[in-house]
């Protein structure tokens, strides 16, 4: 998936539940745009994990082996803990 087609990556953010749907969303809606094309990819990436893998992720049930993908998991908790609530 290319970094520049937000329509499709945005789709791809679309999860089976409503957990990570409450996670990815914002970020990719807020600070996606701010990322740069290396931290673009690492979250492409990141969305190409499977659900329960992204759920033990953001839940600090686990991290992932790359550490790319860690350090976006970290990026994306921080930044939505900065931003607070935001409806869905």
């Amino acid at each position: 998936m290319e970094i520049d087609n937000k329509s499709r990556i945005h789709w791809a953010c679309r999860r089976g539940m409503r957990e990570l749907d409450i996670a990815i969303m914002p970020f990719f809606e807020h600070d996606y745009d701010t990322l740069n094309d290396s931290d673009k990819r690492a979250f492409v990436r990141l969305l190409q994990s499977d659900d329960p893998d992204l759920f033990n992720w953001l839940m600090n049930h686990g991290e992932p082996k790359d550490g790319e993908l860690k350090r976006m998991i970290s990026l994306i908790q921080t930044r939505n803990k900065d931003r607070g609530p935001v409806a869905m």
